[in-house]
């Protein structure tokens, strides 16, 4: 298994490590609840250095993101970033994506771990241009800062006012005596940051091991805690966010999924453009819907979701909600089926009653929830 750079540091807090995508993961520190909470009140530190990225440089980089990713990177302005996807020429998903311009010619492409040799061996199939394209995951460090207390906690460590990063912007930044590209995204549904320690020649892991610890210092004021791959999972849940391989597929396209808000028809030709036009032509043969049990049960991915008896769909990510205490869903359905119709999901064998929602699923106020 690939490991992180400082997967020591990981083994040394207890971490419950899992294989994921290749690589070996802390799936959680102490439980999934608690620090799940934790981004929801406070914030929780992150290490998602297996996230895939890719350089993509020189007097064609735009024309060849352009072809290849079905989102407007000319509405890119430097330091700004997109959320995308790579469709194959069915309109089918290859990858969710995001975009970013580091310099006039020179973008930064972050992809899911379990997807880098499939987007790199597309990106070089598809490369008639004037690029270079360098794959720096293995030299790269991520860290995801997310939560309400996620800014207050790093500007304890920089200079920089990082109120002046707005939603998907990005500043080259000194933080805890390092340079880092910091960018205001996440995949939590909180407020938070991304900090890039970008292509280490040799992935330098005493700077991230420093960058890592100084952060966890920074926030032990608010209950910042380390988190794992399972509270990343129901915190992107609980806010409607696609997971790869579940939600997101070579078969389902980003019109299907409801993003088509990373999906620019008019902004000229890319691969699998014709094949989404059709699709919005002829109509969508199935949608991404949202899912709140009315009954107990945790429904979980590949579940049958039925309507009066018949199977109309399944449920492509489902978990029990930290917060809500109650089980929900993303699912592929029908696309006659709204907002407020009851289904049934089958569990263990007994189909259980769940209302079709919209995400976010969680709304603070409405569960009590308070941020401190």
């Amino acid at each position: 298994m690939k490991q992180l750079h400082i997967a020591h540091i990981h083994r040394s807090l207890g971490a419950k490590l899992i294989e994921f995508a290749g690589w070996e993961m802390p799936l959680s520190y102490t439980s999934l609840a608690e620090e799940h909470t934790a981004v929801r009140e406070a914030a929780g530190l992150f290490d998602v250095s297996h996230m895939g990225e890719f350089k993509v440089s020189g007097r064609e980089a735009l024309g060849f993101l352009q072809m290849v990713t079905t989102n407007d990177v000319s509405k890119l302005e430097i330091l700004g970033s997109q959320y995308s996807t790579v469709t194959n020429e069915q309109g089918g998903t290859r990858d969710d994506i995001l975009v970013y311009r580091l310099a006039e010619n020179d973008y930064l492409v972050v992809c899911n771990a379990a997807n880098v040799e499939k987007i790199g061996n597309w990106f070089t199939q598809k490369n008639k241009f004037d690029v270079e394209i360098k794959d720096i995951t293995m030299t790269t460090t991520l860290f995801a800062l997310q939560g309400p207390k996620a800014i207050p906690t790093l500007q304890k460590l920089t200079d920089f006012d990082l109120a002046k990063i707005k939603r998907f912007k990005a500043s080259w930044v000194n933080v805890a005596g390092t340079e880092a590209l910091i960018s205001r995204t996440g995949y939590t549904g909180e407020d938070g940051l991304e900090v890039f320690l970008l292509d280490e020649p040799q992935a330098n892991p005493k700077r991230a091991e420093r960058l890592w610890k100084a952060i966890l210092e920074a926030g032990k004021e608010y209950g910042v805690k380390p988190c794992g791959l399972g509270a990343r999972d129901t915190l992107r849940l609980e806010a409607g966010l696609c997971l790869y391989g579940n939600d997101l597929t070579e078969e389902i396209s980003p019109l299907e999924a409801r993003i088509e808000f990373a999906v620019k028809l008019d902004k000229g030709d890319f691969v699998g453009r014709a094949a989404l036009l059709e699709q919005k032509k002829s109509g969508l043969k199935k949608i991404r819907i949202g899912l709140r049990m009315l009954e107990p049960g945790i429904p979980r991915q590949g579940y049958g979701i039925f309507r009066n008896g018949e199977k109309i769909g399944w449920v492509s990510s489902g978990t029990f909600s930290p917060l809500l205490k109650i089980g929900i869903a993303m699912g592929y359905v029908l696309p006659e089926v709204k907002v407020g119709d009851t289904l049934g999901v089958e569990i263990h064998g007994r189909k259980r009653k769940a209302e079709v929602v919209d995400w976010p699923f969680y709304n603070p106020e409405q569960y009590g929830f308070k941020r401190k």
